[in-house]
């Protein structure tokens, strides 16, 4: 009710916070491309110990598409913040894309995971792990979305 007693200046600054955010999630998903996304985990009980090969999210194609994905949304909601608020909403389409390569990059079979995973009872098991890298990443992904989307809401 209070809001539609705002005027029209205070309606721009609630859709230029949300711009901002979008450029903030941008950041953030372009950082979380550098970080590590999944890994190789030798563990055996034998030793009670184990051993980690990480991969970043860069250090692979879809990784880079990500990164390219979240610096657009950044420059998208730059430009929503410091021209007009409705620009920002087209940081959606990198934000979606970039979900739904984090998708297909848990979820294709030619992985390096699906050819290594084995285990021999408690003497050495070998798994693929997804690491939290990816889940900040996939995070990231929908928040820009999800802000790229409520710039276009109105109050009226």
């Amino acid at each position: 009710m209070a809001d539609s007693l705002m005027p029209g200046p205070a309606r721009r600054r609630a859709r230029r916070g949300y711009a901002l955010a979008v450029a903030a999630a941008g950041a953030l998903l372009a950082v979380s491309a550098i970080l590590p996304w999944a890994g190789i985990e030798a563990r055996s009980d034998l030793l009670g110990a184990g051993v980690t090969q990480d991969v970043r999210g860069a250090d692979d194609s879809l990784g880079v598409f990500t990164l390219v994905a979240g610096l657009v949304a950044l420059a998208l909601g730059t430009a929503g913040l410091l021209a007009r608020p409705w620009i920002a909403t087209l940081a959606a389409v990198p934000g979606g894309l970039a979900a739904a390569l984090l998708v297909v990059f848990v979820t294709d079979p030619g992985g390096a995971g699906d050819r290594i995973a084995f285990d021999l009872g408690g003497v050495l098991s070998v798994a693929p792990v997804i690491r939290y890298g990816w889940f900040a990443a996939l995070a990231a992904a929908l928040a820009v979305v999800l802000c790229a989307v409520l710039t276009l809401t109105r109050r009226s």
